[in-house]
């Protein structure tokens, strides 16, 4: 009996997960873009304890907009806690974080349902948002570089 419950474990192993999801270092840095006249800079802290604290700001059109962001981990999971305007938290959970990208989700939130950071050598960074807004499919983009 014992000898069949560590083969059962055994060929459980492979199904669990090899280590908790961790914010991506490599989204530490200042990131900028310029399109349509206007500029957005996206500023990321290094990860510490498992907590990476970021913001944006966009200006250059009607008005400046400006988000506090952050992404921590909580025992195995991950969550991408997004303040557009400094307003209330809405939180999106890591459904990938490896050393390529990283892709947030919260099907329940108006727009966006899905937030994408994915690198791009050593100074690019592409970042999108996606979801449905009246049903009907929506992206939006930002190619970063990085601000030395």
């Amino acid at each position: 009996m014992r000898k069949a419950c560590y083969t059962i474990a055994f060929l459980l192993l492979p199904s669990l997960p090899a280590s908790a999801l961790e914010p991506p270092p490599w989204l530490a840095g200042h990131w900028r873009v310029q399109a349509e006249g206007r500029t957005t800079d996206e500023v990321w802290l290094a990860p510490v304890q498992g907590l990476m604290t970021g913001m944006s700001r966009t200006h250059g059109g009607k008005k400046a907009f400006f988000e506090f962001v952050r992404i921590e981990q909580r025992g195995e999971a991950l969550y991408y806690i997004a303040q557009p305007r400094g307003g209330p938290a809405t939180e999106f959970h890591a459904v990938r974080a490896d050393a390529e990208g990283v892709e947030f989700e919260n099907e329940t939130h108006d727009f966006p349902q899905r937030i994408v950071y994915e690198r791009r050598g050593a100074d690019g960074l592409t970042a999108r948002i996606e979801g449905n807004v009246d049903g009907k499919p929506r992206t939006v983009r930002w190619e970063y570089r990085r601000v030395q």
